[in-house]
């Protein structure tokens, strides 16, 4: 059992949590979440004896051992599974005095090494190794690779793999899906729910929180508090007590009707039945999500698009390829404005190089592309945090692109992104990569882009971020392809899925967990032989292929009409209000004795005109309906 005994701990003299009392037993997967800088990484250096507590107790079983997944690599002649086996400190102990001990022909030793080896799992450990390895997505050939051949994404994975395999007691894993793609995001979600370990998480993706922990810890105000579930059980506690403050539920109201107006717009632009229903589901938490946030420091939206040409992009026929190496082939797509296309794949499948191909940042390899005049493309990819200027401000960034806007105005942009006073004026070189992320959106969504390519743009951002990047995204007018391992941000903001694998592009014609099924399926397969296509399984591509432009087509058509069915309804509304307001003037006989005639004149032309407007509205609505419902369904 880990216990916290009204601990204080703080870092460079600035109290993190102060008087904290708190149990976790051995075995709870818990979850620890908390704004950036309130200590989370910080609690972690505590129970792994790196930081002091400035008063009370920290317990823990002195026999524990401790994994945790170091910051960085260095660059080591070591072949990765060594690298990963090295983690594993009494393994590689033993091995060395069994050397020791067959060198001099010690019998009585070399008996008890092996017994002790045998305990621990020795002789499997390659074996168990490997099997991480392959679900973080290593290759055979990539075991006997040296280290220092990896790249700092994959030397991160690397460090992943060699905490997973420790026979640690206690596990201490913080942002553990950074620079992990979907697929692997989904195979440590089983990893660890089936781990016998100990485990502390500290992660901003709510979905694999709620998937994997039994409890939350959560640091707010310099508090601990320990609560049952996972992170939307924690979610829904949380809103209860912000809803006991009157401010903090007037502004829940307004994020609900929010939020109830993307919804219903999901529910009428679902291009599948599995996502529609999916939406639906989302809608019974949504205003959980909505009360939880209140408090948030971001809110941000999109600017209207300058123009919204139809199309914006089509690329025909095209191809692509990666140093030298074919990566995509056949590739047809039409971008338009409203479509919300998130993209699933395996790692190396190519999601990003398809982003780069539509961004023009890599070359197209036969084919056309055929770009509107208006296009303007916001692309986001992690390599847009490299091409901030280090030695100047947020400000100074924004002032560089509108030298003529009032700086007021441009600090006032920049506070809904938590750059507020000084945190607006200080150099970019020492930011967070969280910070950094955000000014690298800010300055894309400043740019009033009418095509949105985001490659795992939640990387670095916290829980609070995400949230208001997803209300944005939903309200966003133009085109979106989305790369992204944070499944609820596909959930809320994507309508369509495309699926890289072999070398092509397809709709995907499933939800997330169809998905999860899909790659269990395909791991499944690689471990045989490869099968050959089926004729059939063959014969079905090529119909799918044929009546892709067909659906593009009929969604076409039909984007427009659910639109103006969306705006007449919120105009309605509108008006609806406005009439019951003047007609419960009406309905008070004091009324007639406050106003005079004309006045009273006037509010009933208001309330005839309304009549009128609503019932054209009305009549038109169902004009639209009856339209749309005449369409073909896009399934």
């Amino acid at each position: 059992m880990i216990a916290l005994r009204q601990v204080t701990f703080a870092r460079a003299g600035r109290p993190l949590v102060v008087d904290a009392t708190v149990q976790l037993h051995a075995g709870w997967k818990v979850g620890v979440v908390g704004a950036n800088g309130s200590g989370k990484s910080s609690l972690f250096a505590l129970l792994a004896g790196e930081l002091h507590a400035e008063s009370g107790a920290v317990e823990l079983p002195a026999a524990w051992q401790i994994a945790r997944v170091a910051q960085e690599t260095p660059a080591l002649p070591d072949a990765a599974i060594d690298f990963v086996l090295d983690g594993d400190v009494e393994l590689r102990r033993i091995e060395r005095e069994l050397a020791a001990a067959e060198s001099v022909g010690d019998g009585e030793a070399i008996g008890h090494l092996h017994a002790r080896y045998g305990e621990i799992g020795g002789y499997s450990a390659k074996a168990r190794a490997a099997e991480v390895l392959h679900g973080l997505g290593f290759t055979d050939a990539d075991f006997t690779r040296p280290v220092a051949d990896f790249s700092g994404g994959w030397r991160v994975r690397l460090n992943l793999a060699r905490a997973l395999s420790c026979r640690a007691d206690l596990l201490l894993l913080d942002e553990p899906t950074n620079h992990l793609d979907l697929d692997t995001v989904l195979w440590l979600e089983q990893w660890l729910k089936n781990t016998a370990a100990t485990l502390l998480l500290i992660s901003h993706d709510r979905d694999f929180l709620d998937a994997v922990a039994g409890h939350i810890l959560a640091i707010d105000l310099q508090r601990l508090t320990l609560t049952s579930g996972g992170y939307s059980d924690y979610e829904r506690a949380r809103a209860a007590r912000l809803a006991s403050q009157q401010a903090a539920f007037a502004a829940q109201q307004r994020e609900i009707a929010h939020l109830n107006s993307f919804i219903e717009r999901f529910r009428a632009k679902a291009t599948k039945a599995r996502q529609a229903q999916s939406r639906i589901k989302m809608l019974e938490r949504m205003e959980t999500v909505a009360a939880a946030h209140v408090d948030s420091p971001f809110h941000f939206a999109f600017p209207a698009p300058n123009a919204l040409p139809d199309p914006l992009l089509v690329i025909e026929n095209a191809a692509a390829a990666y140093a030298g190496r074919p990566i995509l082939e056949k590739v047809s797509l039409t971008l338009r404005p409203g479509c919300r296309i998130g993209l699933l794949g395996q790692n190396g499948a190519g999601k990003s190089t398809l982003i780069k191909l539509l961004a023009a940042a890599l070359p197209q390899q036969g084919g056309e592309r055929k770009e509107a005049k208006a296009l303007n493309i916001g692309y986001f990819a992690q390599h847009q945090l490299e091409q901030l200027r280090p030695d100047e401000s947020p400000l100074q960034h924004l002032l560089r692109l509108e030298p003529t806007t009032p700086e007021q105005a441009l600090r006032d942009y920049l506070g809904g992104f938590d750059f507020r006073g000084d945190m607006a004026t200080r150099p970019v070189a020492p930011f967070s990569g969280g910070e950094k992320s955000r000014l690298a959106l800010a300055l894309l969504i400043r740019a009033k882009p009418n095509l949105l390519l985001l490659d795992e743009p939640t990387n670095h951002l916290d829980l609070e971020m995400r949230e208001a990047l997803t209300f944005a995204l939903q309200d966003y007018e133009g085109g979106m392809i989305v790369v992204s391992h944070d499944r609820h941000l596909l959930r809320t903001c994507a309508d369509e899925l495309l699926l890289v694998a072999d070398s092509r592009v397809t709709e995907f014609d499933g939800d997330l967990d169809d998905y999860a099924a899909w790659l269990a399926s395909r791991r499944n397969m690689a471990k045989t032989a490869p099968p050959e296509v089926s004729a059939e399984k063959s014969g079905r591509q090529q119909q799918r292929a044929e009546s892709k432009a067909d659906r593009h087509a009929l969604l076409a058509r039909r984007r427009p009409l659910i639109k103006e069915i969306g705006q007449l309804e919120k105009q309605l509304a509108d008006w609806h209000a406005d009439k019951a307001a003047l007609e419960a003037q009406f309905a008070d006989p004091d009324f007639y004795t406050r106003a005079d005639r004309a006045q009273s004149e006037e509010l009933h032309r208001q309330a005839a005109a309304l009549g009128e407007q609503i019932e054209a509205a009305e009549y038109r609505w169902l004009e639209l309906h009856e339209t749309l419902e005449a369409l073909p369904s896009p399934d």
